[in-house]
């Protein structure tokens, strides 16, 4: 197994194409009072029969109360259709703010059926008369009800690489009265079906088997079950745009208006899991949190009578992140702020990572503080091969041997988000690729950190505008790309770390985090203002203000520096003025250190440039000059992050020619 930072950080990601196949839709019956809550009943499951028996039906009585059917009680109606019946524009103005989801899984027949309550906001310029939602196209609509009435609605199979298996399942709820700009609706929801792994979106572009199947790994089964939600399995009702990954960088635009979208979603789960007797599960984990198992499977009874166990997360509100669901049968390891746990055949592998964890864990504290905000959970992936994912404080990765500098790598990147608060989210996200690469400065492996910096510099030059004329680009409060909310912030915590230095930055980093911390969910304050103010108090002789106002309030894009000219002139006592004029062609102004070296000594001064500006700094050096650099890396650029002048074979006084390297 390769545990390298890049396979790790860029975990949300999957490589596919829409699967492009035939269209169906079906009409189904449901009924539901406007404001009610999710039905309490479970639905009851049917042991599978060779002869296809249908084994888990759920349906609505009259009253509204859910129950089970098999064989001919269980007679959804259903009718084709050749095309999607709603429109982009509607499916965007469509914002789900709350979910109360009743969710039963059946682990031994991979099956999942839930009864939600589903609020959502017309967050478009005109009355919606339809409200589209959808759910992977492993799952079947059963009924929606609004205001105490069924509601008949068409079912659309619409391609998407939103969901593992390509396809998704919309039903298109018309509506009685149109839904005006800024109101909200509730619906009751029922849907069911099985929910096993699945590569078709990758293997229909041509991806290797093995590779596509160790991407796509979501599933139901009674040793490990994850729901990785919108972007792997779609398992809860969502308004989203179809897109396929060969379409640009439209997949995970979607991803991210998705997860932005769900920035303070009212969410609510009530679990129950059918397991097999004797296999009762030890974790479960939701949206990145663990929560507590109640398991009933009282050994006096018979082999053949499942065990249950229940859970409940009370009312949450989700922060930047698609809802997520996992269930193992894992034993657990407790370590330095962390809780691994792992298969059978990794118990040995688990003692590496504990020590690795202890060993970042002290440089995470002085930065962060002694007192972690939560664990951080480390669920083992039963093939060595699956590719890592992560949610908040929950990393689901294969626990197996790895070199020990690379474990710690990875864990220094994991462990930050157990001592970040979950908003600001770029924050959260940008101060954990900080702490990885920081944890390779500190054991000295500078060239190890400021590669990993230059990996996602590239992306993030191809993802800025040109100018700011030709796009709007991302402030960092409103990205959707994790190029922007993970690369661009870390890159912006190194400029701050150069500019205030790192007891300034870490004491920032500790106030703004408590003070978030401390903040009741939804109570509509601006964290990222907060952690500007902490900036201030911990560095009061520094101006920030053009730096929060170019790199994080708006996006201007990125530098582009050029070393014009360098006139090097000795002065006295063998020490040397060197005059260095640097241009930015980019709209952002940008601090940057200027390095000039002789023989035998160096100084380096940092040196603001602004938008389209031109300025000579001039720097003072023991011995002749040998070359000048501008830039170490640690800033962004379009082109080149270090600009090198050599000027050891240049006429003493003469302008000196550069080239980015």
């Amino acid at each position: 197994m390769k545990l390298s930072p890049a396979r790790t950080l860029a975990i949300a990601s999957i490589a596919a194409l829409l699967a492009v196949l035939p269209g169906k839709s079906q009409t189904t019956q449901s009924t539901n009072p406007s404001g009610s809550q999710p039905n309490q009943d479970q639905p009851a499951s049917q042991p599978t029969s060779p002869a296809g028996k249908v084994i888990f039906q759920r349906s609505v009585d009259a009253n509204g109360n859910t129950v089970s059917t098999t064989g001919p009680a269980a007679k959804p109606t259903a009718h084709a259709a050749d095309a999607p019946p709603v429109e982009d524009s509607v499916r965007q103005s469509v914002a789900v703010t709350g979910l109360d989801l009743d969710v039963h899984l059946h682990t031994t027949a991979q099956q999942l059926a839930a009864r939600a309550t589903v609020t959502v906001l017309n967050t478009g310029k005109s009355p919606l008369t339809r409200i589209p939602l959808q759910i992977s196209s492993s799952l079947n609509w059963e009924r929606i009800r609004i205001a105490g009435r069924d509601v008949s609605f068409p079912v659309a199979t619409i391609n998407s690489d939103s969901d593992h298996t390509g396809q998704l399942h919309e039903a298109v709820v018309p509506l009685a009265e149109p839904l005006a700009p800024g109101a909200t609706l509730r619906l009751d929801v029922t849907y069911s079906g099985a929910i096993s792994a699945t590569a078709r979106r990758l293997l229909s572009v041509g991806t290797p088997e093995d590779s596509a199947a160790h991407s796509d790994w979501d599933e139901i089964s009674p040793a490990f079950t994850g729901l990785r939600g919108f972007g792997n399995v779609v398992w809860y009702p969502v308004a989203s745009v179809p897109v396929a990954l060969g379409d640009g960088a439209r997949l995970f635009e979607e991803i991210g208006r998705q997860k932005l979208r769900s920035s303070g979603t009212r969410f609510r789960l009530r679990l129950t899991v059918e397991f097999p007797h004797g296999q009762a599960p030890t974790v479960a984990a939701v949206d990145g949190n663990t929560i507590p198992l109640k398991v009933m499977d009282p050994r006096s009874l018979s082999s053949d009578v499942p065990g249950i166990a229940t859970s409940d997360t009370g009312p949450t509100t989700l922060s930047f992140e698609s809802p997520s669901l996992f269930v193992a049968t894992q034993t657990a390891h407790p370590g330095a702020h962390l809780t691994a746990y792992t298969i059978p055949e990794d118990e040995s592998a688990v003692k590496s990572w504990l020590t690795a964890a202890t060993g970042v864990s002290g440089m995470i504290e002085r930065w962060l503080g002694p007192n972690s905000r939560t664990q951080l959970t480390v669920l083992d992936l039963p093939d060595p091969e699956d590719v890592p994912w992560e949610s908040g404080p929950l990393l689901v990765i294969p626990v197996r041997d790895g070199p020990p500098d690379e474990l710690s790598s990875v864990l220094s990147h994991a462990l930050t988000h157990a001592w970040m608060a979950p908003n600001p989210y770029w924050l959260n996200e940008g101060t954990a690729n900080f702490m990885g690469t920081l944890w390779d400065d500190r054991q000295h492996h500078r060239d190890q950190a400021l590669g990993t910096l230059e990996a996602g510099r590239q992306a993030l030059a191809l993802a800025e505008p040109p100018s700011p004329g030709e796009g709007i680009g991302q402030p960092l409060d409103r990205a959707t790309s994790p190029v922007y909310y993970r690369t661009k912030a870390a890159y912006i915590l190194w400029m701050l770390r150069d500019l205030v230095g790192d007891d300034a930055l870490a004491a920032a980093l500790r106030a703004s985090n408590g003070a978030a911390n401390k903040e009741p969910e939804g109570n509509g304050g601006d964290p990222a203002s907060s952690f500007q103010a902490a900036l201030k108090s911990a560095a009061p002789g520094k101006n920030l203000n053009w730096l929060f106002a170019d790199w994080v309030d708006a996006d201007h894009g990125l530098p582009d520096l050029t070393i014009d000219r360098i006139f090097p002139n000795a002065v006295q006592s063998g020490n040397w003025l060197v005059s260095v004029t640097i241009s930015n062609a980019g709209y952002v102004a940008v601090q940057v250190p200027v390095t000039v070296r002789s023989a035998t000594n160096s100084t380096t001064e940092r040196v603001l440039v602004p938008a389209h500006g031109t300025v000579t700094p001039r720097v003072l050096v023991q011995g002749k000059p040998i070359e000048a650099q501008v830039n170490d890396g640690t800033v962004p650029e379009t082109q080149a992050s270090v600009h090198i002048t050599h000027l050891d074979q240049q006429p003493e006084s003469a302008p000196t020619a550069t080239a980015p390297q």
